[in-house]
C-alpha cells in the first residue's frame, strides 16, 4: 500500500501524512512540483522526528509514483464511495493539491478509479488532505485486517 500525493502545496499536510504512513508501514510518494521545500521547518515540524523511518520517494512523473500498483483516485469528481471499493495490499491511494486536486490528465487517465469521500453539507468544498488521506488509508487497512492486535 502507498501513498501518492500529486504537488501536495501546504508542507504541515504533507508533513502529518508522513508521520501517518511512518506509524503504519506506508510508502509515501509526492510527485512533483511540491509547493515546498523537504527541508522546509514546517515540513518536519508536521512529521516530528519520524522522517527517518517514512519510506519516502520523489518523482516527477505521475505514473512511476503509482508504478505497477492499481490506483484509487481520491477526488470529489467522483459518484462512488471509497467504502464501496474492495482495497488490496498493493494499492495506491491517490491525492491531488489542496487547492486544485488531481490534474485532469490523472483523472482522465484512470476514469474508473475515482472514488470520493461523501460530504453531507453541500457548502464545504473539501476535507483537510491529511484527514482525507487517513481516512482512506485506515479503510484499506480495516478491509485488508492490517494493523489489528
Amino acid at each position: 500500500m502507498k501513498i501518492v500525493l500529486v504537488n501536495p502545496l501546504i508542507p504541515p499536510n504533507t508533513g502529518s501524512i508522513g508521520r501517518l504512513c511512518a506509524a503504519t508501514g506506508t510508502q509515501l510518494v509526492l510527485v512533483e512540483p511540491l509547493g515546498f521545500s523537504l527541508e522546509d521547518r514546517y515540513l518536519k515540524r508536521a512529521g516530528l522526528d519520524y522522517w527517518p523511518w517514512i519510506d519516502l520517494m520523489v518523482t516527477a512523473d505521475w505514473r512511476e509514483a503509482v508504478g505497477d500498483a492499481r490506483p484509487w483516485l481520491f477526488t470529489r469528481h467522483a459518484s462512488r464511495s471509497y467504502t464501496d471499493v474492495s482495497f488490496g495490499p498493493d494499492d495506491a491511494l491517490v491525492f491531488g493539491s489542496e487547492t486544485e486536486g488531481l490534474p485532469q490528465a490523472v483523472l482522465d487517465h484512470w476514469v474508473d478509479q475515482r472514488v470520493r469521500i461523501p460530504m453531507d453539507n453541500e457548502n464545504v468544498r473539501s476535507l483537510n488532505l491529511a484527514q482525507c488521506a487517513a481516512v482512506g488509508l485506515y479503510e484499506a487497512r480495516r478491509q485488508l485486517s492490517l494493523g489489528r492486535q
